[in-house]
């Protein structure tokens, strides 16, 4: 029963993903259109798309019998597994940057705009997971609950590295990776807990990338309007 139950959410969640993936490329093509022959739009160019959506059509790919399949050799693997590290890694990033900024480090912006930005894509990162959760209902592999996709903590984690990239990622290559590596490790160990399947943790990434991207393309043409109304 529980296996016709997943595969019915299978299908579901395949269509929802098509659904999505069309809704999303429309977007870009009626965005970028207009943004090259207007400066004042959001300069949103198709390398800025490539990481979000990769890793979203990654997992829908994957979703299934692959990540049924990958999810069965890691619990056999690492039965009783368990640790609640990833509920406090996912916000090491941003921790990093905001004490940068404290102790005198620039970033590309003033602590003030630098919570601000991460409270923004911290909130449309964990309002499309929250979104996707409540239209998919997909059962954890744990079977403990009908919310695994995508990954929440995940996606928060990826906002939380793509913060930190964008802030300090111009003064070393190592912010960056340091913060990626991070996020990649909260949802390995998403996995290991058991708690989601690897199309969770890809689409959840996608969506985190994809939130802290978007709110830093959008911030300079937002501010500028702002100031506009304020003359």
């Amino acid at each position: 029963m529980t296996g016709t139950l997943i595969r019915v959410k299978d299908l579901t969640r395949r269509r929802t993903g098509r659904t999505w993936s069309v809704f999303f490329l429309s977007f870009l093509l009626s965005v970028t259109a207009p943004a090259q022959s207007d400066s004042t739009l959001v300069p949103l160019k198709l390398k800025h798309t490539i990481a979000p959506v990769t890793l979203t059509l990654a997992g829908f790919a994957v979703q299934g019998k692959i990540s049924r399949q990958l999810q069965n050799q890691v619990v056999k693997r690492y039965p009783g597994f368990h640790t609640n590290a990833e509920d406090f890694l996912w916000a090491a990033p941003s921790a990093l940057a905001f004490g940068l900024s404290a102790s005198g480090v620039k970033g590309k912006h003033s602590l003030k705009e630098q919570v601000l930005l991460f409270v923004i894509s911290s909130a449309l990162s964990a309002g499309a997971a929250q979104t996707l959760k409540w239209i998919s209902r997909y059962p954890r592999p744990d079977l403990d609950g009908n919310d695994a996709f995508p990954s929440g903590h995940t996606a928060l984690a990826f906002t939380n590295a793509g913060f930190l990239h964008e802030e300090y990622g111009h003064r070393s290559i190592w912010y960056s990776v340091g913060g990626f590596g991070n996020a990649a490790a909260v949802g390995g160990l998403r996995m290991l807990n058991n708690r989601h399947w690897l199309a969770d943790v890809l689409v959840g990434a996608g969506i985190g990338v994809g939130a802290s991207k978007a709110v830093y393309l959008a911030y300079p043409y937002v501010k500028r309007k702002v100031r506009k109304k304020r003359q």
